[in-house]
């Protein structure tokens, strides 16, 4: 007879996913370190706001270190604090980057905030001055104005008049805000205007990717299950001990740098983490060492690579290399008649036997380019036969030479060719 699921697998299953599904569990440090970015930034907003005075700041990391996420645990804990004293002006370099349309889309957020009536006619120094008056009287009221300029590094572009206006008006005394960048360049700071960067704070918190350390404190801190939940107390400790010892196991540890060397950030390890526990065995109601290899294993598939392995025909392979050459002998553009002189040129070398007719090798081309291993290089001419259209590989070196040592009847000559 089969064994049944255990119910405290299934409700410890959906309490873990739960956790990586909420940005504020994994972001959020568990005591609030004063060495941590939530706290460093929770100290210069809340400073800003209950001392009255300007700020400005800059967040930058790689994209998926957890710059945006850290930011709005920050305010939504502020904003719980300082109900009326915050308002948070968003803008992105991706949609606002023009002067024009990011002062309107200020207005707007700004009458919207205060239910004030917004202008879609107003003109780019009506906005403006809106925003100086504005700034003004918040600050007067003892109300400061965040403003949070995602994709900072686009609005340094061009003759950066938002950047200049905002930054200007904050020298005001009676003004009250912060401006907050965020970007994924690590020299944002260098892009801005002398007129711009002197009235800048220079003020940076660097978004980096988790050290060892952090990591084995991040995975203890997200799969640990809290003995004070309404799982059954027995379960909850052996739970733990067997995760304590995985944790502590070197192929585990092997595992896990495995997956960081290809990518370190927070964003995309979560994401590893749910493809992982969702592997857990029910039945057993534990995690083990093999549910992280097989999430490893399934997040770095190639299915390109795969596919060379497993269904290429070697007059397919045998293409595909003669395309990679054409590649590394800089010919940027060839088409089945350059492959074909490329195939011919190899067998006149070697004397392969694996030789076949031009009506044969054009099939096989046709069947890649229905695989989309290779695909034409532009959409003109349609009208043109498949033989002159320019052509190109979809697949990298690296695959291509992985596809041809996985497979098993491939001819010694071609992986000699890709050597």
């Amino acid at each position: 007879m089969a064994a049944e699921d255990l119910p405290e697998a299934r409700a410890a299953l959906s309490l873990l996913r739960s956790r990586l599904c909420n940005s504020s569990f994994y972001f959020k440090p568990p005591s609030d370190s004063s060495d941590s970015n939530y706290s460093k930034l929770k100290f210069i907003i809340s400073s800003s706001v209950t001392e009255a005075c300007n700020n400005s700041i800059l967040l930058l990391g790689p994209r998926g270190s957890g710059k945006m996420a850290v930011l709005e645990l920050v305010l939504q804990d502020l904003l719980l604090e300082y109900p009326d004293m915050i308002t948070v002006i968003r803008l992105s370099g991706l949609l606002h980057c023009d002067d024009n349309g990011a002062f309107k889309e200020i207005a707007r957020q700004l009458c919207s905030e205060y239910q004030l009536l917004f202008s879609k006619m107003a003109s780019f120094d009506d906005n403006s001055q809106f925003m100086v008056a504005m700034l003004r009287e918040c600050g007067l009221a003892h109300k400061t104005i965040v403003f949070v300029l995602d994709e900072f590094d686009l609005f340094a572009q061009g003759k950066q008049r938002l950047l200049y206006s905002l930054l200007d008006a904050m020298q005001s005394v009676s003004s009250q805000a912060i401006v907050i960048g965020i970007s994924c360049r690590l020299d944002a700071d260098q892009l801005l205007e002398k007129r711009v960067r002197s009235r800048f704070s220079h003020r940076k918190l660097l978004f980096l990717p988790p050290c060892k350390e952090n990591v084995e404190r991040l995975l203890e801190h997200i799969l640990s299950l809290p003995i004070d939940s309404d799982l059954p107390h027995d379960y909850i400790i052996k739970f733990n001990a067997k995760l304590h010892n995985m944790l502590a196991n070197e192929r585990f540890k092997k595992v896990i740098s495995t997956y960081l060397d290809s990518d370190s950030t927070v964003k995309q390890f979560v994401r590893y983490l749910f493809c992982a526990i969702s592997k857990l065995n029910l039945k057993s109601g534990l995690l083990t060492v093999e549910n992280f290899e097989h999430a490893l294993s399934d997040t770095q598939r190639q299915p390109k690579q795969e596919y060379i392995k497993a269904d290429c025909s070697i007059l397919e392979l045998y293409i595909l290399v003669c395309m990679k050459r054409l590649e590394v002998k800089e010919q940027n553009s060839y088409n089945f008649n350059s492959v074909m002189k490329e195939y011919k040129s190899i067998h006149d070398s070697f004397r392969t036997s694996d030789y076949y007719s031009r009506s044969v090798c054009l099939r096989a081309f046709e069947h890649l380019l229905q695989r989309e291993l290779i695909c034409f290089a532009d959409n003109r001419g349609h009208n043109q036969s498949i033989e002159f259209r320019p052509a190109k590989l979809l697949i990298t070196a690296h695959e291509l030479h992985h596809g041809l040592k996985a497979y098993r009847s491939c001819p010694s000559i071609l992986q000699k060719l890709m050597n």
